[in-house]
């Protein structure tokens, strides 16, 4: 006891309390049985959103496609596929590089899909009021307008990651306590509260865009994505509020692995929610698929409401 000595925090001690041994290096890896299985659904997912998108393009002539604004449609598809890719930046031995694009790049993308899916919401509101007579509603189509709200909202956070990558940037971390004999890199957030702001960002454009979407639900159903886009923001809502506790209860390469889970299913969601019902009309269902099939059902929605 006379010459006792505490190893470092690189080391740890033998079960004979005589030597210190290194601690073995761990993080999220792809050889590892919880990386390779993020990196299958992030790829599965990709790919799949992909596939979708190819159907749009392929059947872009459809009025299914037509409405809800076909460019809108194709961005937020796109973005999807980059976001779905996004938890491969989580994945591996981290870096500096690596650290600051995980969160900087997350902000970002999410915010482009949330700005877009506001967006698309607002073309239904507006698409369905242009029958009303009004100049404003109007120009408010021709023009638009609802595109400017991505860029609008993409610089915003861009402003904010800014600021948080010049004020207190992610960095590399280790974790020598939670795991006996394990060393684990991982990347610090840095700034808490920056975090917490992006993500208290992101969850007030999908309560914006639920909102919009619930308000707008008992429009004309044929060509109306609002009851889709609610499903999708409650989804993506409750992905992250869930997220928030469970990941500060979690320790090391664990709570890497849930903030990628917590991307692909908030991503899955708003694929699932907006898209696949579309592509099951297009692929299963065509005759629903037509423009006299949405006539019929608008004229024959008039007569119901009529004779009521």
């Amino acid at each position: 006891m006379d010459h006792c000595m505490k190893c470092p925090e690189s080391h740890y001690a033998n079960t004979e309390k005589n030597h210190c041994l290194k601690k073995v290096v761990s993080f999220l890896s792809y050889e590892d049985p919880l990386g390779m299985a993020l990196t299958c659904l992030a790829l599965g997912f990709s790919a799949l959103t992909a596939g979708v998108l190819g159907v749009f393009v392929k059947y872009h002539h459809t009025p299914i496609v037509k409405a809800n604004n076909q460019c809108l449609t194709y961005n937020l598809l796109i973005t999807l596929i980059f976001c779905f890719l996004h938890p491969l930046v989580f994945i591996g031995l981290p870096n500096t590089a690596t650290c600051i694009l995980q969160q900087s790049s997350f902000g970002v993308l999410f915010t482009v899909a949330l700005s877009t899916v506001l967006a698309k919401t607002l073309t239904v509101v507006l698409a369905f009021k242009v029958t009303v007579p009004g100049r404003l509603t109007r120009w408010l189509i021709i023009s638009k307008a609802p595109n400017f709200i991505i860029p609008i909202c993409t610089l915003f956070q861009i402003v904010l990651c800014g600021i948080w990558m010049s004020t207190s940037p992610p960095f590399i971390d280790s974790d020598a306590y939670t795991e006996y004999g394990l060393l684990i890199i991982l990347c610090n957030k840095g700034s808490t509260i920056a975090f917490h702001s992006v993500l208290a960002y992101l969850c007030c454009m999908a309560l914006g865009s639920y909102t919009v979407a619930y308000l707008s639900r008992n429009l004309p159903d044929t060509f109306n994505e609002a009851k889709f886009i609610t499903f999708s923001m409650l989804v993506f809502f409750s992905v992250w509020v869930t997220f928030l506790p469970v990941y500060h209860s979690t320790k090391g390469k664990h709570m890497v692995a849930m903030e990628v889970f917590s991307i692909l299913a908030s991503s899955a969601g708003l694929l699932g929610c907006i898209f696949f019902p579309k592509c099951y009309i297009i692929l299963l269902r065509p005759h629903r698929n037509v423009l006299s099939h949405v006539r019929n059902k608008a004229y024959s929605r008039g007569k119901f409401s009529l004779t009521a």
